[in-house]
């Protein structure tokens, strides 16, 4: 059992002046007093979103994820046990046909079958298809290893890194983009490594702190910080200059 974050650190509960109607390079007291905020509002979200655990579902979760919502995630995840599709070595057996038929609620079923069925044979190849073999490397060799397989980007390696290895490498999505722009924070370059290496940079790497910062992160976007937002509801509008009106959403 992870022990909480905030008793491990003593994070700041106070950002820089949130009024600049230009984006400022965040501090790092800026990025603990996001996660502070957060975490007060919403407490511990316990990622990952599971139906009957381990790591192979987490995996193949990561891989169906993408760009769908967990929910249809999860009802593909639910054919695929009840078919008994449930190792890497079924994958890679069962018919493209049929995986197709399985993971259709996941949405772009032909391409992510070819991802299941790369990622299968890789570690079958490379880990004779254990996991723990995988997750036992270092960080760095882990991610490479991972970017290497057909259909495995940056923002699903550190998914299968965080959740699954238990390591910390802190996961970028368009969730946490949209929240750094609106908090008016610069990001030099505004690539995925760049919005990365500010959380690397600024936070003690440990891997219940990135899982949590995550989490909230995208618990509070998905249900506030919408594309429109709700501001009127939100916890951070005293500290952002789109809740405050100084610049636009």
């Amino acid at each position: 059992m992870h022990t909480p974050p905030e008793i491990i650190y003593e994070f700041s509960h106070v950002r820089s002046d949130p009024r600049a109607r230009e984006p400022v390079a965040p501090s790092r007291e800026d990025v603990e007093w996001l996660f502070t905020a957060l975490y007060d509002a919403y407490g511990p979200r316990q990622w990952w979103p599971t139906v009957h655990g381990g790591s192979f579902e987490m995996v193949i979760g990561a891989i169906l994820v993408q760009n769908i919502s967990w929910s249809n995630t999860e009802r593909a995840l639910i054919n695929l046990r009840d078919a008994d599709v449930w190792s890497f070595k079924a994958i890679s057996d069962t018919p493209d046909e049929t995986m197709h038929d399985l993971i259709r609620p996941s949405g772009y079923y032909k391409a992510k079958t070819r991802k299941l069925k790369e990622f299968a044979d890789f570690i079958m190849t490379n880990h004779h298809g254990d996991l723990a073999n995988l997750f036992a490397l270092p960080i760095g060799e882990m991610r490479n290893q991972l970017l290497s397989v057909w259909g495995i980007g940056e923002e699903t390696a550190d998914d299968i890194i965080l959740y699954g290895a238990n390591k910390p490498s802190f996961v970028v999505d368009a969730y946490t983009r949209r929240i750094l722009e609106r908090l008016g924070w610069d990001i030099q370059g505004k690539s995925y490594s760049a919005y990365q290496q500010l959380f690397h940079d600024l936070l003690p790497h440990d891997a219940y702190l990135f899982n949590e910062y995550h989490a909230l992160i995208d618990y509070h976007v998905a249900r506030i910080c919408k594309k429109k937002p709700l501001c009127n509801k939100c916890v951070l509008a005293g500290n952002c200059p789109v809740g405050l009106g100084v610049t636009q959403p």
